[in-house]
């Protein structure tokens, strides 16, 4: 999604509240994704209440109200919650709603094969479904036709990639088959592959700290454990009152304990070393 000014900045704060919530081990992702997926395609045949709901003249909680009504009970409250962060912001155009809730499930979807440690599979199957769709123009006609059933496009890529490539590869790219929206198919698969590796170079660090970190704690913690394992680090911050005049941070399987000065000037010798 190429977004500009106010919905640049809806959907940075939505992509905040999805990694908070997927960061946690008991969250869905793949149930979030779908949810998301459902909500983007009711809101694209739904033009009207797209415009209501990103009318900057209605107030934000009139707004997340009238979602709660129109999706409530059809949805779960991970995704209502969600949901109802994004109508309360401001958006540069209607449409701009729309291309937000698809990428957030995506985004979603990305981060249940990064779960299960396929991620990587899933950006080189993206990849190299691409460069298929590319080389043969008959695929391509019969993917994109406009007076094809949207079934038998369903099927037809079914019969390519079921059993024979990941879940997400195939959920993410009978979305975008079935749903293109105006774009086309390279276009769109190069957006896929694209969110894939931005979610694939992205690591959490989980922080617990007997006090809340201040702002530069934060910034001196995320710059020295990006520098130490080379990726963009996401801190997902809690307050542990039993972690005692310190701070203990968790990388995937690796835990670190210690003081936050100690743990910084330790990461520093170990980068000048």
């Amino acid at each position: 999604m190429t977004a500009h000014g106010a919905s640049r900045e809806a959907l940075a704060a939505a992509k905040e509240r999805l990694d908070a919530l997927t960061d946690s081990t008991s969250a869905d992702a793949a149930k979030l994704a779908d949810e998301l997926a459902a909500v983007t395609a009711l809101l694209g045949r739904e033009v009207s209440l797209r415009r209501v709901l990103t009318d900057p003249a209605q107030d934000g909680e009139a707004k997340a109200e009238l979602a709660g009504r129109v999706l409530g009970g059809q949805i779960g409250g991970e995704t209502l919650d969600l949901v109802s962060g994004l109508v309360r912001s401001r958006w540069s155009r209607s449409r701009d709603l729309v291309d937000a809730l698809e990428e957030l499930a995506n985004i979603a979807d990305f981060t249940a094969a990064q779960k299960r440690g396929r991620l990587d599979n899933v950006e080189d199957e993206l990849f190299r479904f691409g460069r298929i769709v590319a080389s043969n123009s008959e695929l391509r006609a019969a993917l994109t036709s406009r007076s094809a059933e949207t079934a038998a496009k369903g099927e037809l890529l079914r019969s390519l990639l079921g059993g024979r490539a990941e879940k997400t590869t195939e959920r993410v790219v009978d979305r975008l088959v079935t749903q293109p929206r105006g774009r086309s198919l390279e276009a769109g698969l190069e957006s896929l592959s694209k969110l894939a590796a931005e979610r694939r170079e992205r690591m959490v660090a989980v922080v617990a700290s007997a006090v809340p970190l201040s702002d530069g704690q934060k910034q001196r913690l995320a710059g020295a454990l990006a520098k130490l394992y080379g990726r963009e680090m996401h801190l997902n911050l809690d307050v542990d009152p039993e972690v005692l005049g310190g701070i203990r941070v968790q990388v995937g399987d690796e835990v670190i304990n210690g003081s936050i000065a100690d743990r910084l000037e330790d990461a520093t010798r170990r980068m000048a070393g």
